[in-house]
């Protein structure tokens, strides 16, 4: 099994930090845009048939379309810094609108 990474660690070590950050994604993913994204998302892997099984996550790609790709590398990319939010390179679209 993996270590914790620096965030989990110090949500562990402090629980009002992690009860406030659980109330914060609470909100934000009760949001519309976010349950859209999530919807978005959803319809690709079902389209791709990996909905339910596990595997490499379904990312937005810069150039619009989605690819598949590892997991890590997808969540760790989230905008911060200099990294982007959406992957390089180019996307397909399985489903359909």
């Amino acid at each position: 099994m993996a270590s914790k990474g620096r965030s989990a660690k110090f949500y562990a070590s402090n629980p009002e930090a992690y009860k406030k950050k659980l109330a914060y994604d609470k909100k934000k993913n009760a949001t519309p845009e976010a349950k859209d994204y999530r919807a978005e998302l959803a319809r690709e892997r079902r389209a791709r048939g990996l909905m339910g099984k596990g595997g490499p996550d379904v990312s937005h790609v810069a150039g619009g379309g989605f690819k598949l790709e590892n997991p890590k590398k997808n969540r760790a990319r989230n905008g911060h810094g200099n990294n982007g939010r959406l992957a390089p390179g180019k996307g397909t679209k399985k489903a359909k609108r």
